[in-house]
């Protein structure tokens, strides 16, 4: 439906997916690459058939630059915003670096999509925006606040505003499942686990492209798409992996929690249950929200209820 996607954070696990799902399954006609790391998009144009050469534009910016963030975004009918700064810990010991990319960077989105008339804007956050205990959890918390509020600024402009939230993104840059294949193939007989009890909420990174397009062709402006997903305890996935590693445990870290929440309870009074997913809807009402209608069936969840 859609001929020119710009993608933040594009040469991440999840941009590279998406965009090679975009070559492939739509007939997008202009997909752009927008990240910092020059030598990033260097392999990753590598990487890509030719023959899928004229369909895209790699564009060295940074989110927290609006003026560079702007001349990428002409033309562009929906922005896909991947881009963050992630890894716990680093977050804790740099905070205004993750602000200024997380916070600064999803003001800068909303910015540029409202004066070049984009159509639709995703942005992707985490189940550590649900009730945060670490920093990277609360900008992400205060990002998906930006969007969702974004809809009452569109005003006559029609830019649409959604989030999709999910966990962690199993075999992605830096997950569990790819500290423990590295481990292995270093030949290590150990694996490495904070607490014995520790879970954590999984999606492979082709669910999750799936599940970005299905919230971009289901979104009227203002909703957060949770997907139905499984949690899985880190010492199981461990065993399944290697049974017969010895397991080291190390201890929490600064800022992990020991089970994550994509939905609260607070949520509860604003969230409807689909087959396979959850909205959440905005909690102050959208002018635009009123009148919104799903295909599907759906149902309210009851109070209290927390996923």
């Amino acid at each position: 439906k859609y001929s020119n996607y710009l993608i933040t954070g594009a040469t991440g696990s999840f941009g590279q997916k998406f965009v090679d799902f975009l070559l492939k399954n739509t007939t997008a006609k202009r997909i752009i690459i927008f990240s910092r790391d020059e030598q990033k998009q260097f392999n990753m144009k590598n990487n890509i058939p030719e023959k899928y050469h004229d369909r895209l534009r790699f564009f060295i910016g940074d989110v927290r630059d609006l003026s560079r963030l702007e001349m990428a975004v002409d033309n562009i009918d929906v922005i896909v915003h991947a881009a963050a700064m992630k890894i716990v810990t680093i977050a804790e010991y740099d905070p205004f670096e993750c602000v200024k990319t997380n916070i600064n960077g999803a003001q800068n989105i909303v910015t540029t999509a409202l004066n070049k008339g984009v159509k639709k804007v995703i942005a992707l956050s985490t189940d550590k925006a649900c009730n945060p205990v670490n920093l990277y959890g609360a900008t992400k918390l205060v990002s998906d606040k930006i969007f969702v509020a974004a809809n009452h600024l569109s005003g006559n402009k029609f830019t649409r505003f959604s989030i999709v939230r999910y966990g962690n993104v199993l075999g992605s840059r830096g997950s569990v499942l790819e500290v423990f294949n590295k481990l292995k193939k270093e030949g290590k007989k150990v694996f490495l686990i904070t607490d014995r009890e520790m879970t954590r909420f999984s999606i492979t990174i082709e669910e999750g492209v799936k599940f970005v397009m299905k919230s971009l062709q289901v979104m009227q402006g203002g909703e957060i798409f949770v997907p139905k997903i499984p949690s899985i305890k880190i010492l199981e996935l461990a065993n399944v992996l290697e049974p017969n590693f010895e397991i080291k445990i190390t201890g929490i870290r600064p800022g992990e929690k020991l089970h994550e929440k994509l939905i609260s309870k607070n949520d509860s009074r604003n969230t409807i249950e689909f087959k396979d997913y959850f909205i959440i809807k905005p909690e102050i009402i959208l002018s635009n929200y009123k009148n919104k209608k799903y295909s599907e069936k759906f149902k309210s969840v009851p109070m209290n209820f927390e996923y």
